[in-house]
């Protein structure tokens, strides 16, 4: 598998457009592809349709992080759901890289060890592995680093994965299951008869269906606002970069107050900023921006603002936000979002790991690139099934922490899509958080 994912290479997954199914999934990322290997395995008929290519966009170039540690508390019995089903789905898609190795939040100060104290005191009833370590704890697990932290919060049961293996791998175990997917099929639109949602329409045709998934990522609330459903989602862009391979310092995931990293299988290590992100400004951006005041207040140095979306993306000015079903749409005229990593940033990041670790000599960056992060104000995503659209599941806004959980999340998302309890409680999770006059919690932001 190449990686970057691009439109470019060719279509793995070509059959026919059936007429009709039980339930169609829109989005070809981990949400997507695990909502329907669920529903396939539970006997539904589904098919899956992608603009582009499977895990073309963020659900390829996220960390690979697959962790409880520092979650949301309402997100807490989803991931730990996921954790218990990733082995499985291991032995059932084939070699994706899972390793159980860990997790390391290391604490550059006693207020960040306080801040790690206090998430875990409030997540004591989820019985977790977390720990705090100490100081010298952390330098007997990465002695090879030069840099020395007041403590960390340690969790050893946090797994890691590659995701443009996985989620493809879990692609073909989804179709084996008897789900169809589709890659090249754009959804121009819901069909929607008598008020309820009926089906899509194609660029190859119309699909009838009893429900409809939608797990669009960054291109959900585009579409979404098409047919008079608004919610307040922003994607932001993250700049990642892949080192050559090199000696292993840590063998899990690790993250401190500037620099992330985390051992890859090929032996090199996936390298990006703690806590920094790009915001391009659009129409959605301008009409959600009072909502993301209290995230950059309490991160004014976290994300940089920039006045424009690059052409055809989903809030860039030019973007249509009307078309018909039978023209060509805006998922048609992208294929796949592709942004450009910002160049100093990954030479920040190659100077900071070669920093951090010395003794490992320079630090040789072998290719780089950047995802589009589907975000929500309060940083935990939307899980409902739509009041206003009838027939229709939302799953989105994963806000850079769906690769991990996205095995319970498809789960949950078809359990919604045939009427059946999702198992858990998501009050946190609700559409109407955003107009029903509820305070917004903002939930944790790594």
């Amino acid at each position: 598998m190449m990686f970057p994912i691009h439109a470019g290479q060719p279509a793995a997954f070509t059959p026919d457009l059936p007429a009709s199914t039980d339930v169609v999934v829109i989005g070809g990322g981990i949400i997507g592809v695990m909502t329907a290997w669920e529903l396939a395995r539970s006997g539904s008929r589904v098919v899956l349709l992608e603009k582009g290519r499977i895990a073309g966009e963020q659900s390829s170039r996220n960390w690979g992080w697959i962790r409880a540690q520092g979650r949301d508390l309402a997100e807490l019995p989803i991931v730990l759901e996921a954790l218990r089903m990733w082995p499985a789905i291991a032995e059932t898609a084939g070699d994706i890289g899972l390793k159980q190795t860990g997790t390391l939040y290391l604490a550059n100060s006693q207020d960040d060890l306080a801040g790690y104290q206090r998430w875990l005191d409030d997540a004591a009833a989820y019985q977790l592995t977390s720990r705090i370590v100490s100081a010298s704890e952390i330098a007997a697990m990465m002695p090879a680093a030069a840099a020395r932290w007041a403590g960390a919060l340690y969790t050893s049961t946090d797994m890691r994965a590659e995701p443009w293996v996985t989620v493809p791998a879990c692609a073909r175990a989804a179709e084996r299951a008897g789900a169809v997917i589709v890659e090249d099929c754009a959804v121009r639109l819901l069909d929607i008869e008598a008020g309820r949602v009926t089906g899509v329409i194609t660029e190859k045709g119309r699909i009838r269906a009893g429900a409809v998934v939608l797990a669009g990522g960054a291109w959900s609330s585009l579409l979404l606002r098409r047919h008079g459903v608004s919610i307040p989602q922003l994607s932001v862009r993250a700049t990642v970069a892949q080192t050559d391979p090199m000696p292993d310092i840590y063998a899990g995931g690790a993250v401190d107050r500037t620099l992330a990293w985390r051992r890859r299988s090929d032996g090199g290590y996936t390298l990006a900023a703690a806590d920094y992100h790009e915001l391009f400004v659009g129409p959605d951006a301008l009409r959600a921006f009072r909502r993301f005041v209290p995230q950059l207040i309490r991160d004014p140095l976290g994300t940089r603002i920039l006045p424009a979306a690059p052409q055809g993306y989903p809030d860039a000015w030019g973007t249509p936000r009307r078309w018909s079903g039978d023209a060509v749409s805006p998922f048609e005229r992208m294929r796949i979002l592709n942004p450009t990593p910002r160049a100093a940033k990954v030479a920040e990041l190659a100077r900071g790991f070669s920093a951090t670790f010395p003794d490992l000599g320079p630090t040789t960056i072998r290719t780089a690139w950047a995802g589009m992060i589907d975000t929500m104000p309060d940083v935990v995503p939307v899980v409902d099934r739509s009041d206003a659209l009838p027939g229709l599941t939302i799953c989105t806004g994963m806000s850079g922490h769906g690769f991990g959980i996205g095995p319970a999340m498809g789960r949950i998302a078809a359990r919604l899509a045939t009427g059946q309890d999702p198992g858990h409680d998501l009050t946190r999770f609700r559409l109407s958080r955003f107009s029903d006059g509820s305070r917004l919690v903002s939930g944790p932001s790594l």
